[in-house]
């Protein structure tokens, strides 16, 4: 089975693809769909099209996403509800069942504390998927979520 993990971002949208073969999982792909424009619609669209690209070229049976969680900054969680909107409708357009998670949840799931720091959930990836994770804190996040979803 093959599953897609994303940390969605206003700017920078993490993405793991992982496949579970029996009760091993490997990595096949991780990195950032970038949603550049100049303006938002510009964005969502170049978001949800590199993201149409990762699904027709790795063919993912499941997809998960982190839900959105309250910030203090109301903009930032508006375009990121924006994000998200735009990926849920690209998963769902590929008819992929969909799991969600709280950040909460992945820590708490992958790594027994739900108030993991970074470095514990980059360890703890790392060590399901027995290789160095490159890249910024998102990709690591995605692929946290698709371990999740992928039933670790």
């Amino acid at each position: 089975m093959i599953v897609i993990g994303i940390d969605p971002g206003t700017t920078r949208c993490g993405y793991g693809v992982i496949k579970k073969d029996g009760s091993r999982l490997s990595l096949l792909a991780a990195g950032i769909l970038s949603s550049t424009g100049p303006d938002a619609p510009s964005r969502l669209s170049s978001l949800a099209s590199h993201l149409k690209e990762i699904i027709s070229l790795y063919h993912p049976e499941r997809a998960a996403i982190e839900t959105l969680y309250f910030s203090r900054n109301q903009k930032t969680a508006l375009s990121i509800a924006e994000a998200r909107g735009a990926i849920l409708s690209v998963l769902s357009a590929a008819f992929l069942p969909i799991q969600e998670f709280s950040p909460t949840e992945v820590k708490s799931l992958l790594t027994g504390s739900g108030r993991a720091s970074k470095h514990d959930i980059i360890t703890t990836v790392e060590l399901i998927l027995k290789t160095k994770i490159k890249g910024v804190d998102d990709i690591c996040d995605a692929l946290a979520i698709a371990i999740l979803a992928a039933g670790m």
